[in-house]
């Protein structure tokens, strides 16, 4: 079980350049991955997606690579001139038209894309694509190590809300079957509180009140599948896969059923633990929304 919650950060150099990938991940239902490069690699967007892909199921995912040249580079520096002068052009024009202040600096124009390249083999995203692969795989290992240590965390915590739900489902089915008695000695007291002649235990009336309310009362169904809910529980903690989809629906189910159990069960020691059930199952249905 591992979080969608994690960090990472890889570094790898290649000919002068250093290559630098932050990895970073929230939580999310489905997966959502940004990736931010520099221009001159853009191209490569798609493969580091596909290398996020085959890590990281759910979340949102960030991916910022940043290139820096070494000194030995900066040396070989170039300009490119002509998209220099269209930078100027263009910004000039723009000033012209939202009649602003012309402050166009030699450090606007050497910080606009493409402007100032390091090396021609920057034209060449693909030829730096050995090197970022190695940075983005060990952002991707550091990142899914974060996971997985906050995600043994909440699979103890997710572990503790189904052994407390586990107690307040035995004891409930401890006290159902004395539901319908204590039903039976409710009604005969309201009787005898209205001045009325208490009816034999071989009254029909009476029969049919009682075997009515233990039809409607009962939760015996409700109380089998909590149980296999909670065994399908203990085989998804065993999984290495992602189990944050079948963990969100357990917790629907489960939800389903301790809400049948309320609507039927009007003893109080039963609702007293249903309010319990509840409060375990909200707390259960909170922490599934950061598991993957």
């Amino acid at each position: 079980m591992k979080s969608m919650t994690g960090y990472g950060r890889g570094e790898q150099t290649q000919e002068g350049y250093k290559i630098s990938v932050e990895v970073s991940s929230v939580n999310r239902r489905q997966a959502e991955i940004n990736v931010y490069l520099p221009r001159e690699l853009e191209p490569l967007e798609s493969r580091v997606r596909t290398e996020i892909n085959k890590r990281l199921a759910r979340g949102r995912v960030t991916a910022r690579i940043t290139l820096h040249a070494g000194e030995d580079v900066v040396g070989q520096a170039q300009v490119n001139m002509g998209l220099a002068k269209a930078y100027a052009r263009e910004l000039r024009k723009l000033a012209a038209e939202l009649k602003i202040s012309n402050e166009l600096t030699l450090e606007t124009l050497v910080r606009a894309p493409g402007v100032f390249q390091a090396d021609t083999a920057l034209a060449d995203a693909d030829h730096f694509w050995p090197a970022i692969e190695a940075a983005v795989q060990k952002a991707l290992e550091a990142c899914v190590k974060m996971r997985a240590r906050e995600g043994a965390h909440l699979a103890k915590d997710l572990k503790a809300r189904i052994a407390a739900m586990r107690k307040s489902v035995a004891k409930v089915q401890k006290e159902a079957p004395a539901m319908v008695e204590r039903y039976r000695e409710a009604l005969r007291e309201r009787i005898k509180n209205a001045g009325l002649p208490l009816p034999t235990e071989e009254d029909e009336r009476l029969q049919k009140e009682i075997i009515y309310f233990a039809d409607r009362s009962d939760i015996t169904e409700e109380l089998t599948r909590l149980e296999s809910h909670f065994k399908q529980f203990d085989e998804v903690c065993k999984s290495e896969e992602p189990v944050g989809r079948t963990l969100d629906f357990l917790a629907q189910e489960m939800n389903r059923e301790v809400n049948t159990i309320g609507s039927k069960a009007s003893d109080s020691t039963i609702v007293r633990e249903v309010v319990t059930l509840k409060t375990e199952l909200e707390k259960f249905r909170e922490q599934v929304q950061n598991v993957e």
